[in-house]
């Protein structure tokens, strides 16, 4: 098992232009986790910006074309570097392609508790009442590697969908560490931001669905320890769904949240074991 901080190593190439070595261990299937490729451009983007502004606290990002495992080329263009707020762009390339874009706000986070907060944090059982995931979950038609590296435990209520009864909610709840043992920072948290399984599981959609554009807010250092993550469903039509994440750390604090855009392949009814409600009810 690697480390986070070893796949998202980087060899400065030149000023803002970095080489990567993307890892397969964090896939899901045959693809690279989303998260973990913002990652390793959110580490650039630090790099290039400078002491001053050491954290990630925003991201807008488009996935261009799935990259493969192995050797990419990380480039770093700066718009502003300000007293409090560096704002850059960062690109991930493969053949001479663009395969993952983002433009990154960097600052300063601390620990400090909100001042105000709207979001209620995630009910779920203890860690050691959840269900661990497994590289091969029931149900999966392919292989997982990604839960090799990040320890994660499913609510015990929330996983119907694995044995071809989904709730129809659209939410997935869980706990989540790295595997490795280190703590969770700014850089990592986006990989927590794109959690797996996707909340369609729990719609009785099966499969892939491709990222198209996440946005994602860093809020705050999270405390060390596991982070609660829940993952929410909106609207799924036109063949597209978007989802909303919420992360909390020990504190019960909210440390990030996102937004992800992404596409869907509908079933059709009769592929469906029971018809979708609404989604409303809780």
């Amino acid at each position: 098992m690697g480390t986070f901080s070893d796949a998202t190593a980087l060899t400065a190439l030149a000023p803002g232009h970095y080489q990567a070595t993307l890892d397969p261990q964090w896939s899901v299937g045959t693809r690279l986790h989303g998260g973990y490729l913002l990652a390793v451009l959110g580490r650039a983007a630090v790099e290039s910006a400078g002491a001053g502004h050491p954290h990630v606290t925003a991201v807008s990002s488009a996935f261009v074309e799935p990259p493969e495992p192995g050797p990419a080329d990380v480039r770093v263009t700066t718009l502003r570097i300000g007293r409090s707020v560096a704002q850059v762009g960062a690109e991930l390339a493969q053949e001479g392609r663009p395969r993952v874009s983002a433009l990154f706000a960097l600052g300063v986070l601390d620990d400090t508790s909100p001042w105000w907060s709207g979001v209620e944090p995630l009910e779920i059982p203890p860690r050691e009442q959840c269900v661990p995931a497994s590289t091969r979950p029931p149900g999966a038609r392919f292989d997982i590697p990604l839960m090799e590296v990040i320890d994660q435990h499913l609510h015990p209520d929330q996983l119907a969908f694995a044995f071809g009864t989904p709730s129809r909610r659209g939410l997935v709840s869980t706990w989540q560490r790295l595997a490795d043992g280190t703590d969770w920072d700014p850089l990592s948290l986006l990989v927590a931001l794109d959690p797996v399984p996707p909340a369609t599981y729990d719609l009785g959609i099966p499969g892939w669905i491709p990222t198209i554009q996440l946005s994602a807010y860093i809020r705050r250092l999270p405390a060390p320890g596991p982070v609660r993550v829940r993952l929410r469903a909106s609207d799924v039509g036109g063949e597209r769904i978007d989802e909303t994440a919420h992360v909390w750390d020990e504190k019960g604090h909210l440390v990030a949240q996102s937004t992800q855009f992404a596409a869907v392949r509908i079933p059709t009814d009769g592929q469906l074991s029971q018809q979708p409600g609404d989604g409303r009810t809780m």
